[in-house]
């Protein structure tokens, strides 16, 4: 008998009631289940998953090129939560043994609450789920109450260096940067997260430039006539609060709004 048929014999019936033994397989994913309470729960997680602190000490049973589906049904999880649109394919294997399959694809800011009450009801946290859940929706209304007549700033949001990668006004990301009043210049673009050449940074001139560390921007000190570099406004950001949407997203969008009021006060009277 085979080692993985050996190990379907142990994978439980479907679940009935919250599941007690759970699989996550995206950072995001694992963070909501630590911040409604279910952190306990949690038996497995992917290598990317570090936060909060207690993740670390879990079982890594998946990437994002792949899944390690053996060690997953030794773990005998009752509930696998997996990123729709990047794992429904590698999941598929699970699905098909019977073993309960939730997705999370929150596309727009304010679907994080509903997916808040959703993980509530799954794991038996309801009520600590509403309670995240609508402080977060506060914070994200106050974020749009306070900046919903700011300026626009041009912008230049860079997701990735090599190859040059940005982001539409339809990413988290992007809405994101929508909500603080950012001008991004890749907003319109008819994919997501669109590649680039620097001629056209260039040629559209931001008053920003956002990156995750100063290194990732130095290629840009290169050309001291951008606005940016002129200005001195190449931000760096926070993508596991941006680039990861969880309930500490409303921070990291705020600490974008700063900057870009920050930009706002530099640019003052400048032509």
């Amino acid at each position: 008998m085979s080692k993985l048929l050996c190990l379907l014999l142990l994978v439980p019936a479907l679940a009935t009631a919250e599941a007690r033994r759970i699989v996550s397989l995206a950072p995001h994913i694992t963070e909501i289940l630590f911040a409604i309470g279910a952190g306990d729960q949690v038996v497995g997680v992917d290598e990317a998953s570090d936060y909060p602190e207690a993740v670390t000490s879990l079982p890594k049973i998946a990437n994002y090129r792949s899944l390690n589906l053996e060690r997953i049904l030794a773990l005998e999880p009752d509930l696998i939560i997996a990123w729709q649109s990047a794992q429904s394919l590698q999941v598929a294997p699970l699905v098909q043994l019977g073993i309960p399959v939730e997705y999370s694809e929150p596309r727009r800011l304010e679907d994080l609450g509903d997916e808040l009450t959703r993980f509530g009801r799954l794991t038996g946290h309801e009520e600590q789920a509403r309670q995240v859940a609508e402080h977060y929706q506060r914070h994200l209304a106050s974020l749009r109450q306070r900046y919903r007549k700011a300026e626009p700033v041009r912008l230049f949001y860079q997701l990735n260096e090599v190859p040059l990668m940005s982001a539409s006004q339809y990413t988290w990301m992007g809405q994101a940067v929508t909500l603080c009043g950012g001008d991004s210049i890749t907003a319109d673009s008819p994919t997501p997260y669109p590649q680039i050449d620097p001629e056209f940074v260039l040629a559209k001139n931001p008053e920003v430039i956002l990156a995750k560390d100063l290194p990732a921007m130095q290629r840009w000190r290169e050309w001291p006539e951008l606005t940016a570099v002129k200005r001195n406004q190449l931000f760096t950001i926070d993508v596991d609060t941006l680039h990861r949407f969880t309930p500490r997203t409303p921070g990291g969008i705020a600490a974008l709004c700063q900057q870009l009021e920050l930009a706002r006060s530099h640019g003052a009277g400048v032509h």
